[in-house]
């Protein structure tokens, strides 16, 4: 800024030569700074007002226009008031030299602002760019996490070894619902394969799925585990995060308990465009250790697609979880 006043002043001089006798050079030095100095520190000022009131990422193209305006009468006043006052009280230039004076500082000010308005623009937008590829990469990032955990999740040797205890029973005692059984197993397993490259699914396929998951546990767990799904036609083509239900419902399953004494349910609904995942509430004496990794997940993919919060509600009889169902854009 500095620099720019030193330089603009020289130009000045370089073409209005020949001021009035008592003109003090200095003067003009000190005048040039003192109107850089307003021009270049008040529009930085209007773009730091403007960033609060009309951020670049809403309306990029009217902010645009309304930067330049406010910025160029900005400036205008900026540079012509110091002037004015200069030529009043400090030296007075003659007639014709002030008009000359006047239509050359004001251009070279007004480029001066059109230079300072470009390099804000051009900073604001890079900024934003670089913002929303680290986004992107955190997502990415953020997203194979977790596919990778709910991999683990599933393939876990707990996992296997009850299902594989329950399949061998079920050979010797019913051979069709054992048939049923590794039928959909495997239809776990393959709808893990599929959406692990997905950032959203269709409720309707989320939820096929899930049924398939619940079925293995029901075989496990018999009748004391209940599952009830009521989701309205128009809610199965909304989008949500793929394996979010499953975290859910293997969260459900790892605190609570599941006996002939104590039935546990599991219900789905849809209110409007919220599903509502909901189960009565029984809590293990011993629950292994755990990070609360499932459902920070499930809040942090969310992020990523809408600016709704998946909401978490306990009450002494009930654990509610509220997952937004989202429009494919």
């Amino acid at each position: 800024m500095f620099l720019v006043g030193i330089g603009i002043a020289t130009l000045i001089h370089q073409l209005v030569p020949d001021h009035v006798d008592d003109h003090n050079p200095l003067h003009d030095y000190i005048l040039t700074l003192l109107i850089t100095f307003l021009i270049w520190e008040g529009n930085l000022i209007i773009d730091h007002r403007l960033n609060q009131r009309l951020p670049w990422l809403k309306r990029p193209a009217l902010r645009l226009v309304v930067q330049f305006i406010v910025a160029l009468v900005y400036s205008s006043l900026a540079l012509l008031i110091p002037m004015k006052l200069y030529n009043i009280f400090v030296c007075v230039i003659p007639p014709d030299r002030e008009v000359l004076l006047n239509k050359i500082s004001l251009i070279l000010g007004l480029v001066v602002s059109v230079i300072i308005l470009t390099i804000e623009v051009s900073t604001q937008f890079f900024r934003n760019w670089r913002a929303s590829l680290l986004e992107v990469e955190r997502y990415k990032t953020e997203s194979v996490k977790a596919q990778l955990q709910s991999l683990k999740s599933q393939v876990n040797p707990h996992f296997l070894f009850n299902n594989l205890s329950v399949l061998t029973s079920l050979v010797y005692k019913d051979q069709d619902k054992a048939a049923d059984f590794i039928n959909q197993l495997s239809k776990v397993y393959r709808y893990l394969l599929d959406s692990q490259d997905k950032e959203l699914v269709k409720l309707e396929t989320e939820l096929e799925f899930i049924r398939s998951y619940v079925f293995l546990l029901q075989i496990r767990f018999d009748k004391n585990l209940i599952f009830e799904a009521q989701v309205p036609t128009p809610a199965l083509d909304l989008y949500l995060p793929p394996l979010a239900l499953q975290y859910l419902v293997e969260n459900v399953i790892k605190h609570n308990e599941v006996s002939e004494e104590h039935h546990l349910m599991i219900e789905l609904d849809v209110e409007g465009d919220v599903l509502i995942v909901k189960n009565n509430l029984q809590r293990r004496s011993h629950v292994e250790g755990t990070s609360g990794t499932g459902l920070r997940n499930i809040r942090q993919r969310y992020t990523y697609f809408t600016e709704k919060e998946v909401e978490v509600l306990e009450t002494p009889d009930y654990f509610i979880v509220k997952l937004p169902l989202l429009e494919q854009k």
